[in-house]
């Protein structure tokens, strides 16, 4: 059975919390995704139910999985103090979880925003400890796993996803042995000295392992979340191979490198009109010989103050000229309610606003600073108007946008000059990996990506164009879904 009648019938049958908290409900879903947001977005075109679909990678990666397996996404729908009933869009059936607008400000903004995300970052920002945004989280995360419970059938799967839902794969344990769980960190994952701040160690590590799979990006960040579960969470085992519950239970620590819709953002690339939009780009920026892009997140971890310094330094120094060499920074605005968001924001602004007020000419402008959102036919657009990407990140899991700067140069140019710190330099071996800390370093590699002959670009963008094309978010899926079956055999 499909469609919102499905959805329907599940709710009816499983809905009373108390019945799920006694862990005896059993709903209709083989395969359930639980993730802090649900895939869709409200919709501003007037589409026939309000709502359309999310553009993210993940989104692209499970939404074919989901239609053939007649799955179910769990997650909040991203305005607070708002109740939705399940409803199905785009194939996909959606569990909506509400949260309060106080809840919001503890759990998502305090606890997973404030706690976790800048100690999980290498402590780049300082984390603050509050244990009423603990106890927000703890709350929270019972909330996700309760809709879980509620709908998942006999030993369905479960994918549980990032760092604001850690809790629930032990909630799942605990109450549904006969479930089938996993669980993505989309970010880093601290090393022992640094993840032991944290107040709520134990707990935390404790709802990891509730799962049979932790995957993560990068190979040391599976070390590093195996150093701290035998340390701090009574594991046991060697290594990412995990032993719980006095060796009763085998959990499996492992990377699993995410990736983009590769087919998508090439094709779009090779659109006439979005080809059209990019020469108009780079005419409306004075056609200088080059443009180099940076395109983040405004979030500290991004490394856009080192960014700019740098290019602020080959100003002065004259090894760049405005006119020649224009940078455009797209900063996407992010959490904009938590104070080192906006101080952050603040900084970069008046960091551009002093780099223009020294060096803009009449004609040309050095540094065009954008803050705003984009649509992807926009972004892939200055992506092919861009010579050079500068990727500059102090710690990210990922950067996906490395790779979506990759997929758009169909034709085998542009520079990709990529940060050490982010995953992606563990695939993107030929682009020119910085360490952004280095001033002159980060200056020396601008400077060559703006220099480097046709022929060199164009071998090292072959290159990473192969590795992105095999190594697919498709790919990235099916890769940890498959392993996840094969360790809890079958």
């Amino acid at each position: 059975m499909r469609g919102s009648a499905r959805v329907a019938q599940d709710t009816e049958r499983t809905a009373p919390d108390t019945t799920a908290k006694e862990g005896n409900a059993r709903g209709s879903y083989d395969f359930l995704v639980v993730a802090n947001r649900l895939p869709v977005d409200r919709a501003a075109d007037g589409s026939d139910d309000g709502w359309k679909r999310s553009p993210g990678g993940l989104v692209t990666a499970l939404a074919p999985i989901m239609e053939k397996s007649d799955g179910a996404w769990i997650g909040w729908m991203g305005s607070p103090d708002e109740e939705i009933e399940p409803f199905e869009h785009d194939g996909m059936a959606l569990i909506p979880v509400g949260l309060s607008a106080g809840e919001v400000e503890l759990y998502y903004e305090g606890f997973s925003n404030s706690t976790l995300w800048p100690l999980y970052h290498d402590v780049i920002a300082p984390p603050e400890f509050h244990r009423t945004w603990w106890d927000a989280y703890r709350r929270i995360n019972e909330r996700f796993a309760l809709a879980v419970l509620a709908r998942a059938a006999d030993k369905a799967t479960v994918w549980v996803q990032d760092y604001q839902l850690q809790l629930v794969p032990a909630i799942l344990r605990a109450r549904r042995p006969d479930l089938r769980i996993g669980f993505f960190n989309h970010i880093p994952f601290p090393p022992p000295e640094i993840f032991s701040q944290l107040p709520w160690r134990r707990q935390v590590l404790e709802g990891l392992l509730g799962a049979d799979l932790v995957g993560f990006q990068r190979p040391n960040d599976a070390v590093n979340f195996g150093r701290c579960a035998r340390r701090y969470g009574g594991a046991a085992g060697k290594g990412t191979q995990l032993l719980v519950g006095k060796g009763e239970r085998a959990v499996r620590a492992e990377a699993f490198p995410i990736s983009i819709d590769t087919d998508r953002i090439s094709n779009l690339a090779q659109r006439p009109d979005i080809q059209e939009r990019a020469r108009q780009i780079r005419h409306d920026l004075g056609d200088p010989k080059t443009i180099m892009l940076g395109v983040d997140r405004l979030d500290y971890t991004k490394g856009i103050r080192h960014r700019l310094k740098a290019f602020e330094e080959l100003l002065v120094d004259e090894r760049v000229k405005v006119g020649e060499v224009t940078l455009v920074q797209v900063a996407s605005p992010s959490r904009e309610r938590v104070e080192q968001y906006r101080l952050l924001r603040e900084e970069v602004e008046g960091t551009v606003g002093r780099i223009n007020g020294a060096f803009d000419t009449l004609q040309h402008t050095a540094v065009r600073y954008l803050h705003h959102n984009y649509p992807v036919e926009e972004m892939v657009a200055l992506y092919l108007a861009a010579d050079v990407m500068l990727v500059t990140a102090l710690r990210d899991g990922m950067n996906l946008v490395a790779k979506e700067y990759v997929a758009a140069r169909c034709d085998g140019t542009g520079v990709l000059v990529l940060s050490e710190f982010a995953g992606a330099a563990d695939q993107l071996k030929q682009a020119l990996l910085i360490n952004p800390h280095d001033i002159a370093g980060l200056k020396e590699a601008m400077v060559a990506a703006a220099n480097m002959p046709a022929g060199a670009a164009s071998r090292r963008m072959k290159a990473m164009r192969r590795q992105i094309i095999v190594h697919n978010v498709e790919e990235w899926s099916a890769a940890f879904l498959n392993r996840l079956a094969e360790v809890t055999h079958g």
